[in-house]
């Protein structure tokens, strides 16, 4: 198993966009090989591992190469003080723990994305989202779209456990097919990658999902906004985000005035 003792140590000379994408690649890494080492006969231990081994080797390393940089990650306690920081790196070390835990799967990812305190509400600056499974790294600003070459309808990722009716009537509208893969980030990576053009989700997400996944999906020129086109923000005294709509840009307007005809209106 890999532990952070056994890799290269991170350079403080590295970027912020390079640092992103070095910490997604390390954690993805050693739940790697984690998975190897453990299998999948105990997968409650397995997601506990993987979570703790990709969350401890992203903090300390952020620890030593911006030590004065706030984190909020899904896997370690909320610390009110991000509130008042001028940058707070969003950490999801392990997105999708069900598709780790399951034998074959791909669909979980890394997440590791800087937000910036600018202006009013502040902004992501950078990100990374590592995908274990199919040895790839998406950084914002280094990665672009794959062209739509598929024929026929259009395809909306949705959550394969819990799709929310939104997506349904949202698909109907634009004759689309609805595509149930696994983690938020792997979804989102799924448009940029052109698996499908658009994610839809409603009924409860943390910034810790979006963020990085957002960052790159914004930099690659997609659409990323709130299900009623709200801006995205982050580093919110509450971290939850609800809601989200990433897309090909030419198919959000459609997707949002879909939205718009069903009737949702969103949480606070």
């Amino acid at each position: 198993m890999t532990t952070p003792a056994d890799l290269p140590p991170i350079v403080a000379t590295l970027d912020d966009a390079d640092l992103t994408a070095a910490l997604a690649g390390r954690a993805a890494s050693a739940l790697i090989d984690l998975r190897e080492a453990m299998g999948h006969v105990d997968p409650a231990a397995l997601k506990d591992a993987g979570d703790r081994a990709a969350h401890d080797i992203i903090v300390d390393a952020l620890a030593s190469a911006r030590p004065d940089d706030a984190v909020l990650s899904e896997e370690g306690a909320d610390d009110p003080a991000r509130l008042h920081a001028g940058r707070v790196w969003i950490v999801d070390p392990l997105d999708g723990t069900r598709e780790f835990s399951e034998p074959d799967r791909v669909d979980f990812a890394v997440h590791v994305a800087l937000w910036e305190r600018r202006g009013e509400d502040g902004e992501l600056v950078t990100g990374s989202v590592a995908l274990p499974g199919l040895r790839e790294v998406l950084t914002a600003g280094r990665t672009q779209p794959s062209p739509r070459v598929a024929e026929g309808p259009w395809r909306v990722a949705v959550s394969r456990t819990r799709a929310p009716e939104v997506a349904d009537v949202v698909a109907k509208q634009l004759n689309a097919r609805l595509v149930p893969l696994g983690s938020a980030g792997y979804k989102v990576s799924a448009v940029l990658l052109g698996e499908v053009d658009a994610y839809v989700h409603a009924g409860g997400q943390y910034e810790w999902d979006s963020a990085a996944p957002v960052a790159v999906a914004l930099a690659a020129g997609l659409h990323a906004s709130r299900l009623d086109g709200s801006p995205l923000r982050y580093n919110r005294p509450d971290p939850r985000l609800p809601d989200l709509l990433i897309s090909r840009p030419e198919l959000a307007e459609e997707a949002l005035a879909a939205v718009r005809a069903s009737g949702w209106t969103p949480q606070p």
